[in-house]
C-alpha cells in the first residue's frame, strides 16, 4: 500500500509554503528596492567630512603609540582569580602581562571596531534577506521531469546568482577578522621596534586603507542588491511558473 501524506501534515507544509512565498514576493519587490535607495543615499553622504566613513577620520583614529604594560593588580581579589585560574589545570591566567614576551599595551582602532560592526550588520541582513529567497526559488521548482525544462533553467540561473551574493555577504563580513589579524601584526612590530618610524606609518596606512574599502563593501552591498533585484525582477513569471510556457528569454 503506497504511503500518504498525513492530510493535516500536508495543510501545515502548504500553509508554510505559501508563507515562504508572500515573506520572498515582499523582500523582492519591497525590501531589496528600498535597501538600494537607503544604501545608495547613505553612500552619497560618505563624501562629506562629517561621515564616518570619510578618509579625514582616518588620522584622528589612529594611535600608534606604545603604552606600559597595565599594571597587575595584587590584591586579594586578583590573587584569588589567579589561584582559580591555576588549580587543577595548571593554565595561567591569559591576561596575566607577566607571562608576556613583550608586554607593551597598543590601543586597538575604535573608530574603525564601529566601521566594521555597520558593514557586519549589513551583510548579516543581506545574507538573512536571500536566504529566504533561496528557499522560496527553490520550493517554486517543479518535480524533475523530462522536456519543458526552459523554466527551470532561469530559476536555476537565478538561484546561482543568489547562492554567490549570499557567499558575497559572508566575505564582506569576514573584512573585520582580517582587519584586526593583520593590524595585530603590525602593532606587534612597533611594540618590538618602536624606533623604526614605517612601521608607525604602516599602522596609519592600513588604518586609511580600511576606511577606504569600507566605504567600497558598502558599495558592493548596494550593486550585489541591485543586481539580483534585477535579475528577480525581469524573470519574476518564470520564478513563480516555471512551466508556464516555453517563450521568452532569461534577459
Amino acid at each position: 500500500m503506497a504511503a500518504r501524506l498525513d492530510p493535516e501534515i500536508s495543510k501545515k507544509l502548504e500553509d508554510f509554503r505559501q508563507k515562504v512565498s508572500v515573506t520572498a514576493e515582499d523582500i523582492v519587490f519591497r525590501v531589496f528596492p528600498a535597501k538600494i535607495i537607503e544604501l545608495n543615499e547613505f553612500i552619497e553622504t560618505t563624501s562629506t567630512p562629517d561621515s564616518p566613513f570619510h578618509l579625514s577620520r582616518a588620522a584622528a583614529s589612529t594611535d600608534a603609540t606604545v603604552y606600559p604594560p597595565p599594571t597587575d593588580d595584587d590584591g586579594p581579589e586578583a590573587k584569588k582569580r589567579k589561584r582559580n585560574t591555576e588549580t587543577g589545570s595548571g593554565a595561567t591566567n591569559s591576561n596575566d602581562t607577566r607571562h608576556a614576551v613583550y608586554p607593551n599595551l597598543m590601543l586597538g582602532n575604535k573608530h574603525i571596531v564601529i566601521i566594521h560592526a555597520t558593514i557586519k550588520k549589513e551583510c548579516e541582513q543581506l545574507a538573512d534577506l536571500v536566504d529566504k529567497v533561496k528557499l522560496w526559488v527553490n520550493l517554486t521548482m517543479p518535480k524533475i521531469e523530462d522536456g519543458d525544462n526552459f523554466g527551470v533553467s532561469i530559476q536555476e540561473e537565478a538561484l546561482s546568482e543568489l547562492v554567490r551574493s549570499q557567499e558575497s555577504a559572508y566575505n564582506l563580513r569576514d573584512g573585520a577578522r582580517a582587519d584586526h589579524l593583520t593590524r595585530a601584526k603590525i602593532c606587534s612590530k612597533i611594540i618590538k621596534y618602536p624606533y623604526v618610524e614605517d612601521y608607525a606609518l604602516s599602522l596609519k596606512e592600513h588604518d586609511e586603507k580600511q576606511l577606504y574599502l569600507a566605504r567600497q563593501h558598502m558599495v558592493d552591498i548596494r550593486n550585489i542588491y541591485a543586481v539580483i533585484t534585477d535579475i528577480l525582477h525581469k524573470n519574476i513569471n518564470k520564478i513563480r511558473a516555471p512551466k508556464a510556457n516555453n517563450g521568452g528569454a532569461m534577459y
